[in-house]
């Protein structure tokens, strides 16, 4: 399909959402590039503690858009939530700018400054993300609902666009070695100040084109104040107003305790994770408690929930990027890229070019397959990624088995692992935007994009929980050996460790233990990989042999 074929087959407000996500994502992959290496570097965190952080702040923005759909939905409108979220967004970064720029000399400020921007930001994408994601559902008559896969697609071409320029424009300013190698731990400021200024362009391209371009396909403002939608935004039949009972509302309530403390003490997952598992459940059957849902409305809604869960495994595997295989580059990697040594930080950039590259070739994929009646429906496109997330890892695990512990992992097998999870993310994450827009009830629409949301938020959760399992890599066994301490044989309980011993690796944040996940301790960088093989592996399985019957329960949507 060409350029002009494409614009011409979709409203322009596609495009002004797409410039206006591509900044958000500028911002906030960016920013996502260098914060646990700012945290290690520059705050003295250890990484496991960094990978919990990194988790929970992921998992947290994700949790927020609950709450952003129901103010959009309720009193705000998508609008006013977008461009609310900008300025908090930007406002979040910029005080990370100022925790970069003090931590020399005030550690105790920078660590206040840090918590508080990443409380802001978390907030920000809550009211920005859901309500985007809405609003590009809603810029099509219903006539034309089949073409949202296609159209979230090149949406998502906006997103990784973002990405990628934040990549690698972030980690340029902002993650600076000399010839030696010496970071300058100072630099990592003006990464999260481009990041901020990213984040303003992004709020004006949405301000001053929002009311010309983002409009309903009968010429209507689109995302204004609930009070003005009209009945023409809603399907035939279709209830304008959730009905939630006292009964259901309360229920909910104690679901939401009773599962945050069962989380808590019997799972053993910190209060952020046990608050981000206990509001995906709890808001996912208060949701299908409403009175007025339809059985079709009841069992679409199940179809969401169903391949929600299964996102969590896709994204736990996938946001390893921004924490262990950030670590894995900066520590055990030989980054020499056609003469050009990466920042370690940069290494992420091929999944955001990849995306770029390959998103119109997947949506021409799709436009093909549809119009011989062979397009897959969409939990099988999803089975696919998973699948595909399984293989990435399989490859990599096996690469790094004879590495040793001072050995370095060629840059080449770290571009094929993007370059796989890059179609895999084309398979399932557009796809699921666009399958939520379809099986939605309008009155649900951002709400249930929060529920979704909050799949992403579990699975980067997940990924914190298992990218702190991440073992020792070869900087780490250097390092002990530089302080006269054989860590393998430590490792290997075969020699015991002083007082003086064991402080003194504290203090250089390296770990006398090996990680333990499931019950199994994990010794080596292949046994870590191969817990994503089986995690993905088994949910790919599983997700295609539930499809005949969520082909049924999706009553004709694709």
């Amino acid at each position: 399909m060409s350029e002009t074929a494409v614009k011409t087959s979709h409203p322009k407000g596609l495009w002004v959402l797409f410039g206006t996500e591509m900044w958000e994502r500028f911002n906030f992959y960016g920013m996502r590039a260098i914060l646990t290496l700012f945290l290690v570097n520059s705050l003295m965190m250890k990484e496991e503690d960094a990978s919990l952080i990194y988790g929970g702040f992921l998992g947290l923005c994700y949790l927020t858009p609950m709450l952003g759909g129901f103010i959009s939905d309720r009193f705000f409108g998508n609008r006013n939530c977008i461009l609310l979220g900008g300025l908090m967004m930007a406002l979040g970064q910029f005080l990370l700018f100022f925790s970069a720029s003090v931590f020399g000399t005030n550690i105790s400020l920078a660590n206040t400054l840090m918590w508080s921007a990443l409380g802001i930001i978390i907030f920000g994408n809550g009211f920005f993300k859901p309500n985007i994601s809405s609003m590009v559902g809603s810029l099509y008559p219903k006539q034309e609902k089949s073409k949202l896969d296609t159209a979230f697609t090149i949406f998502y071409m906006g997103i990784n666009l973002g990405a990628f320029l934040g990549q690698l424009i972030c980690p340029i300013v902002g993650d600076v070695k000399d010839a030696g190698g010496v970071r300058d731990i100072h630099a990592f400021k003006f990464g999260f100040l481009a990041a901020s200024i990213a984040m303003l362009i992004g709020t004006a391209v949405f301000y001053f084109l929002k009311n010309k371009y983002v409009i309903t396909p009968e010429g209507r403002p689109l995302g204004g104040l609930p009070k003005h939608n009209v009945s023409d935004d809603y399907e035939e039949g279709e209830s304008q107003k959730a009905i939630f009972s006292q009964k259901a509302l309360i229920g909910a309530v104690i679901a939401f305790i009773s599962l945050g403390f069962s989380f808590h003490y019997l799972f053993g997952q910190n209060a952020i994770y046990s608050l981000i598992y206990a509001s995906g459940l709890s808001l996912a059957g208060l949701i299908i408690s409403d009175s007025s849902l339809t059985k079709v409305e009841k069992d679409r809604i199940k179809v969401i929930y169903i391949v929600a869960f299964f996102v969590i495994f896709f994204w736990a595997a996938f946001e390893q990027a921004g924490s262990s295989l950030t670590f894995i580059a900066d520590n055990q990697c030989d980054r020499n890229f056609f003469g050009y040594n990466m920042p370690p930080s940069m290494v992420q950039i091929f999944n955001g070019l990849f995306v770029v590259a390959f998103a119109v070739p997947f949506s021409m994929l799709w436009d093909f397959l549809r119009s011989k009646d062979r397009e897959p429906i969409s939990p099988v496109k999803q089975a696919v990624g998973l699948g595909l997330v399984a293989l990435s890892y399989f490859i990599i695990a096996h690469n790094v088995k004879d590495l040793g512990n001072n050995g370095l992992l060629a840059i080449k097998w770290l571009i094929l692992l993007y370059l796989i999870q890059t179609c895999a993310e084309l398979c399932l994450s557009p796809i699921g935007l666009s399958l939520v827009g379809k099986l939605s009830p309008k009155r649900f629409s951002s709400l249930l994009y929060g529920v979704f949301f909050l799949s992403n938020a579990s699975g980067y959760a997940l990924a914190g929980t298992l990218g702190s399992i991440l073992p020792a890599t070869g900087d780490k066994f250097n390092k002990a050996k530089e302080l006269g301490i054989d860590l393998q044989a430590v490792l290997d309980k075969k020699i015991t460790l002083t007082a003086d011993q064991l402080a003194l690796l504290e203090k250089n944040q390296i770990s006398p233990n090996n990680p333990v996940f499931a019950g199994f301790e994990i010794h080596n960088l292949f046994e870590f990989f191969m817990v994503f093989v089986i995690l993905c592996g088994l949910a790919a399985v599983i997700l295609m042999a539930l499809t005949p019957k969520l082909k049924k329960m999706m009553h004709g949507v694709r």
